[in-house]
């Protein structure tokens, strides 16, 4: 849902929750939006073909007035093997979003992440239909 920029707007986008804090335009937020996905959309897990936004390990993003992302993540299981490394892959992809000022990531595990979390297009992709 979209409310008027000077209130909060929370967007739901498959799994993940994009909230922005912000008094920044409509035209801006979507841009944001669509620009955090987009870097999201680029980190795979590297023992599964997809990508981590599809796969439902992405669980909010907000945006704030200064431009400071915060992301909170999971992954597929506790034990990952890159449990070290993708929080910083994370960070690393949103930073490359023109106008991000800052980015932390939280990895969380409550909810634990289930295949239910993934999208259509995740699950055609590892064709669990």
């Amino acid at each position: 849902m979209t409310q008027s920029p000077a209130e909060d707007s929370e967007v739901a986008v498959n799994a993940a929750d994009i909230s922005i804090d912000s008094t920044l335009g409509e035209a801006e937020i979507s841009r944001f939006t669509d620009n955090i996905v987009a870097a999201l959309k680029t980190i795979y897990d590297p023992e599964i073909p997809v990508d981590i936004y599809e796969l439902g390990l992405i669980y909010k993003v907000d945006l704030d007035d200064s431009r400071n992302v915060t992301v909170d993540m999971t992954l597929t299981a506790p034990g990952c093997p890159v449990a070290g490394e993708m929080p910083i892959w994370v960070e690393n992809a949103v930073r490359t979003v023109e106008g991000v000022q800052d980015v932390a990531v939280n990895m969380v595990f409550e909810p634990p992440w289930g295949p239910d979390r993934m999208s259509d297009e995740a699950k055609v992709a590892l064709n669990w239909w």
